[in-house]
């Protein structure tokens, strides 16, 4: 039988005031990339993250960015790679605190797309991941798409897995559109599903021009955050389901 990781990112609250429906979209999906305090999220909303993944049997991963709230982790920022390191150790080191069982990690916002272009950027983040593997005595996968970043975890011994988004529109180029451009969410539940379903079986996604983009993903992620999140979730969970395609964790 296929399978699929469907990921969400959780977890994701602002001043104490949730972004997503984690309690509907933690019933939906195999694993949760959690909020650890640079771009939203705290001490409590990451012990609940925690708490909701063992009772659904959800995956936990980390979901650390740039050290920016007021911009919601989705601003480029100049950090050198040894503050860069720190600050994403320390955010997965607050997400263990609070329980997790890491399974994971997957950069956030302008850190996600940051690490698949630029090498020291994609260094910071993998020896900071090296850093937490070493500490738990076992190598945590990194979770993103191609690019720097994959060449450099498997430098550094880390398992890399791909990722495809089903509510962000693809450039020609692979890359994502950005959030300021027309094209760039997805909202019908039905289209998305779909396309869950045209990944895992023909591995490919059709980008904004039409053309089509060759994916092979390990794990398809929803935004927590977008608009009409959970009615897509359901949407795609039913869709894979039918297709006899199994929902399930593969760290």
């Amino acid at each position: 039988m296929a399978s699929i990781d469907l990921n969400a990112d959780l977890g994701e609250t602002v001043d104490g005031v949730p972004t997503a429906d984690d309690e509907a979209m933690f019933a939906v999906v195999s694993s949760a990339s959690v909020a650890c305090g640079g771009h939203a999220g705290d001490a409590a909303s990451m012990t609940d993250a925690v708490r909701r993944a063992m009772a659904q049997g959800v995956a936990v991963g980390a979901h650390p960015s740039f050290a920016d709230r007021a911009g919601f982790g989705r601003v480029a920022l100049a950090v050198a790679p040894a503050p860069l390191r720190d600050q994403v150790r320390e955010q997965i080191a607050a997400l263990l605190r609070a329980g997790a069982d890491l399974r994971y990690v997957k950069p956030h916002g302008a850190l996600y797309h940051a690490v698949t272009t630029d090498p020291e950027t994609a260094l910071a983040v993998a020896d900071a991941v090296a850093d937490v593997s070493a500490d738990l005595g076992r190598p945590v996968p990194l979770l993103g798409m191609p690019g720097e970043i994959a060449a450099v975890a498997a430098s550094r011994g880390i398992p890399f897995f791909i990722e495809a988004f089903l509510d962000r529109g693809y450039l020609p180029s692979g890359g994502l559109v950005p959030r300021t451009e027309p094209g760039a969410l997805l909202h019908d539940p039905d289209l998305v599903a779909e396309r869950a379903v045209t990944l895992v079986r023909e591995g490919r996604v059709d980008a904004v021009d039409g053309s089509t983009i060759r994916v092979e993903a390990a794990s398809l992620c929803l935004h927590g955050d977008t608009a009409g999140s959970v009615a897509m979730a359901r949407a795609v969970r039913a869709a894979l389901d039918a297709a006899g395609i199994a929902v399930r964790a593969p760290w």
